[in-house]
């Protein structure tokens, strides 16, 4: 369970760096996308098959299906995520997505049989709480019906992802992951193609930035990630989930120097407090 713990933060906290790193590239955000999701899947699937790892999805096919749509929502989540990074800037949007484990936790007792406690319930109203404050607290953003509609598909779109990862039990670890990103990518691929072709325009020092986003942040993080939650309880991925946004903001003020106020500090603490308000009372010690 430790383990689990740790995988699943570290994720979070390379998911939280992701605005940081994207800040380097300029390039329409689905094109971002897709190349952050060839360069992940690339180096998933060579870290699985040097692990030697046993190939057991094509005999687990109700699984299959579930982590290929559970990929393509992860593709769908990106996708709308970035643009309405564009649409109604990164604070409105982060706000709006996180509203995915709010649906999580709603669905949990009815897909999951898992009990909705008292503890949990409040620690995601403290999660939802600070997330507020740190969005309430940022510059003023236009706001257009594009931008938000983006941003609720993509919270949507997350909530998916989860559920859908979850039901996927028998397929596990590194090859659940590899497996995911595949149809992310193939999901992304078909829209980018569609919509744009693929020709793409990068430059030569945004190669390390894309790199660092593809092989890092999506490969690794992405490994880190669902080999964590699919040993925790569904409730607990919602909940610590929102120390995602939370990593995003220490990081653009330590290294985007951006200013944190008082009622941002409070929203942060709000955010790690609930976190660990619920684990702690789901395991007994408060």
């Amino acid at each position: 369970m430790k383990k689990s713990y740790a995988s699943y933060f570290a994720a979070l906290l390379l998911f939280g760096s992701n605005g940081l790193v994207a800040s380097f590239i300029d390039l329409p955000s689905d094109q971002i996308v897709l190349l952050r999701a060839v360069i992940g899947c690339t180096l998933l699937f060579a870290l699985f098959f040097l692990s030697g790892q046993e190939r057991t999805a094509l005999g687990h096919r109700k699984d299959l299906l579930f982590i290929a749509l559970s990929g393509a929502a992860m593709a769908a989540d990106w996708l709308f995520l970035f643009e309405a990074y564009r649409q109604i800037g990164v604070s409105l949007s982060m706000l709006i997505n996180y509203t995915g484990p709010v649906i999580v936790m709603a669905l949990s007792p009815l897909l999951f049989h898992e009990r909705v406690t008292w503890p949990k319930l409040a620690a995601l109203i403290l999660a939802l709480a600070g997330v507020f404050l740190i969005s309430s607290q940022t510059s003023a953003q236009s706001v257009n019906a594009r931008g938000l509609l983006c941003a609720g598909f993509s919270a949507v779109s997350y909530a998916a992802m989860v559920v859908c990862n979850k039901k996927a039990a028998k397929i596990k670890g590194m090859e659940n992951a590899a497996v995911q990103m595949l149809f992310a990518l193939l999901t992304t691929a078909v829209f980018v193609g569609v919509r744009r072709g693929f020709s793409l325009a990068v430059t030569g020092r945004e190669w390390i930035p894309i790199l660092w986003l593809g092989a890092v942040n999506t490969g690794i993080s992405c490994w880190l990630y669902f080999s964590g939650i699919g040993k925790l309880p569904v409730q607990t991925v919602a909940v610590c989930g929102y120390l995602e946004p939370l990593f995003a903001v220490v990081l653009s003020v330590i290294f985007l120097h951006e200013s944190m106020r008082p009622l941002q500090i409070v929203g942060a603490a709000l955010i790690v407090g609930g976190a660990v308000f619920g684990e702690c009372r789901r395991l007994g010690y408060a």
